[in-house]
């Protein structure tokens, strides 16, 4: 059974058993969120959007129609998604770009993730990246735009470049 704290706003049946959901926290009807899953307090959720099992979501990010975090996600304080490459007020894209967050990827504080972008596979991005384009798996990425600095496996060890 999911624990949702009271003061949060969950209006999705698709929580997973285990999962914590903090104060604050507004997830859509229509989100999908996995199993012993930790959704720190002020996060926002919104309906097209899936999130598998084992995922860390820390306070302060939203998570907007067209993001999917696969297994053993780990998302930093404050980390932006878009998913709108041409916003204008009042004005809505057919479709929303789609951006997806391989297994076992983690994305530090404050990065930014332009919208229509993949993150591999154990791949790492540092705190207060900006990533404009497909990230491969087990690589290391940081900077603005964000540069491959080294590899790393699934233990965490980097080799820098």
């Amino acid at each position: 059974m999911a624990k949702i704290h009271p003061l949060s706003d969950v209006q999705s049946q698709n929580i997973g058993e285990s999962t914590t959901i903090w104060q604050y926290c507004v997830v859509l009807k229509d989100a999908i969120i996995g199993n012993h899953c930790n959704i720190n307090c002020q996060v926002f959720i919104e309906n097209d959007v899936k999130i598998g099992n084992f995922v860390t979501i820390k306070p302060g990010v939203q998570i907007w129609d067209g993001v999917t975090l696969e297994d053993h996600v780990f998302i930093g304080p404050n980390v932006t998604f878009t998913n709108d490459l041409i916003p204008r007020s009042k004005q809505y894209p057919e479709v929303f770009e789609r951006t997806t967050i391989q297994k076992g990827a983690s994305i530090g504080a404050n990065a930014t993730i332009i919208a229509g972008n993949t993150i591999g596979e154990y791949a790492l991005i540092g705190a207060g990246s900006v990533v404009t384009k497909d990230i491969p798996p087990f690589t290391v990425w940081f900077g603005n735009p964000a540069k491959q600095k080294g590899t790393i496996d699934e233990k965490g060890i980097i080799t820098y470049l």
